[in-house]
């Protein structure tokens, strides 16, 4: 079974930007995919971008649609999260997680976390003004 490791989380001011990654374990099948989830406190799990790893097809949640940017390196086993233009209500545990069926290189992943069942143990991201 894959493990997943956070890091890169931390206390930043708005409108500044940061880099949120993603370690596995071992090299993620091409044919999975893989996401990054946020809970702000006092609020439900939130799903915010996806990709498919083989196929590199992206899909973000309408909330964070041109801030968010979801990229893997595949040689470091490394799924990243970009985010830029940083507001409060980007401050959250952000997890990320793998679906590790078997999907073609044209599926776009989903953001809901029903689909996901290999998880992080998150990275905290604090935004201050």
């Amino acid at each position: 079974q894959v493990r997943l490791v956070e890091s890169g989380g931390g206390s930043m001011q708005a409108g500044g930007s940061l880099t949120l990654r993603c370690r596995a374990s071992r090299a993620i099948d091409s044919r999975h995919c893989m996401g990054w989830f946020r809970q702000a406190p006092g609020k439900g799990r939130e799903g915010v971008a996806s990709l498919n790893i083989g196929g590199g097809r992206q899909n973000y949640a309408d909330s964070v649609e041109g801030r968010f940017t979801i990229s893997y390196d595949g040689a470091e086993n490394t799924l990243f999260l970009h985010i830029s233009s940083l507001i409060r209500e980007d401050t959250a545990m952000y997890y990320c997680a793998a679906d590790l069926r078997l999907y073609g290189s044209d599926t776009l992943c989903a953001v809901q976390d029903h689909a996901y069942n290999v998880w992080g143990q998150g990275t905290q991201v604090t935004v201050s003004s």
